[in-house]
């Protein structure tokens, strides 16, 4: 692996780990109780994630993209509906199933494929975006722009879930503990088809998923192998994985990921990296490093002030 391609992974993996510590499996609330007002929203130093967590609806404007995944906002967003006939939200909670409309179709295409090329009854869904998008309180760094979505690697049960059921329980763990391949007593066959059904839509961008996964995706697949590519290791990402979607046609103020060049991301020297034991069990650092401060609305593009300040859409 050369030295350009570990900065780069250095890179992405400081946006991941910039998030706050809550994952995706951290539990929610029955009754989650609505944020206290801020006591000066006007601080120029304020965190813009306390500013966007606190809009509950998206904003009354056309729909649009506007900035990076990880550095960006979206206007007019859609909600995927917390059940379908394939999939059903997770973690109602954390109000994070929107989108732009066209990740909400994809969301439901790939709920259909799973059940006709998995056999599985459905999805379950986890964190999109919020309904304005922009920096999130808790648990994620990119997912800012509308264009994100996470994907429990548990398959949804044959019944509506409760509410409870959805604020606690947790998706199956994915990789064996010592963190060097995935866990043969819970991955199965089934797990590559969804996980290829979602690679496979022209519009996807990206799928993020923990290397040992992505060991098994390269050692399994048979045939067409041309979706690999976009299948990438990332940190974290053993219970679910991550669907990331290219601009939308018409989005000139969204900012898209390069496509990936690195061919199928198979070989032993792709793979190195993510399996050297200080990536697997990093050793914390002597001094512990001083909190970055919170990105500010003044750090996000200009066009997201416009879209925190407008009304609420009427649902």
């Amino acid at each position: 692996m050369n030295a350009r391609l570990i900065l780069t992974l250095l890179l992405i993996a400081a946006t991941f780990v910039a998030a706050t510590p809550a994952s995706a499996q951290d539990k929610g609330s029955v009754n989650p109780k609505p944020l206290p007002p801020l006591a000066n929203p006007n601080d120029p130093k304020l965190g813009a994630k306390e500013l966007f967590g606190r809009k509950v609806l998206p904003a009354a404007m056309p729909t649009r993209v506007v900035g990076f995944y990880a550095k960006g906002c979206i206007a007019g967003a859609a909600a995927l509906p917390i059940n379908g006939e394939s999939w059903q939200v997770m973690r109602l909670s954390r109000n994070r199933n929107w989108g732009h409309p066209d990740m909400v179709a994809l969301v439901a295409r790939l709920a259909a494929r799973a059940r006709k090329e998995a056999g599985w009854p459905g999805i379950l869904v986890g964190d999109m975006s919020q309904p304005r998008g922009g920096p999130m309180l808790t648990g994620h760094a990119s997912h800012q722009a509308g264009l994100d979505a996470d994907i429990w690697l548990t398959p949804m049960p044959n019944r509506q879930l409760s509410r409870n059921e959805r604020e606690e329980m947790s998706a199956v763990m994915m990789v064996r503990p010592d963190r060097l391949d995935i866990d043969p007593a819970v991955w199965t066959p089934s797990h590559l088809s969804v996980i290829r059904a979602a690679a496979r839509e022209p519009s996807v961008q990206r799928i993020f998923v923990n290397a040992a996964i992505k060991k098994a995706l390269c050692r399994e697949a048979t045939g067409d192998r041309s979706w690999l590519p976009k299948v990438r290791p990332m940190y974290g990402h053993d219970y679910h994985f991550h669907i990331r979607i290219k601009c939308p046609p018409g989005s000139g103020q969204c900012e898209s990921q390069q496509e990936p060049t690195e061919g199928e991301g198979c070989s032993a020297d792709d793979l190195a990296y993510w399996f050297r034991e200080s990536t697997l069990f990093p050793k914390p650092p002597t001094v512990p490093p001083k909190p970055r401060p919170p990105m500010t609305l003044a750090q996000l593009p200009e066009a997201c002030q416009a879209v925190l300040a407008a009304p609420d859409a009427k649902q």
